[in-house]
């Protein structure tokens, strides 16, 4: 088993619908495990990358009415060196 987190920005909050949906995608076999970030807006799910991959689970986000904004990265930018100032 190899174990992978995919992060999605989503635009709206979730519905009890929604969210009794999401619920039910534990149910896929590779799915692992859902954590929200209310405050960021951000879903993050960790799956099985030997059952699944990024393109299917964003597919069954979707289907449970997620809207996705975009996939971020996990492990965000570091921002651009300062230039070394001249003499």
């Amino acid at each position: 088993m190899t174990c992978v987190e995919v992060l999605f920005r989503y635009a709206v909050p979730p519905t009890e619908a929604v969210s009794l949906a999401l619920a039910n995608i534990r149910e896929v076999y590779g799915i692992r495990r859902l954590r929200f970030d209310r405050a960021a807006r951000t879903l993050c799910v960790e799956y099985d990358a030997t059952r699944l991959n990024a393109a299917a689970v964003a597919n069954l986000v979707r289907q449970a009415g997620l809207e996705i904004e975009a996939e971020l990265p996990l492990i965000p930018p570091q921002p651009a060196p300062e230039p070394a100032p001249t003499a």
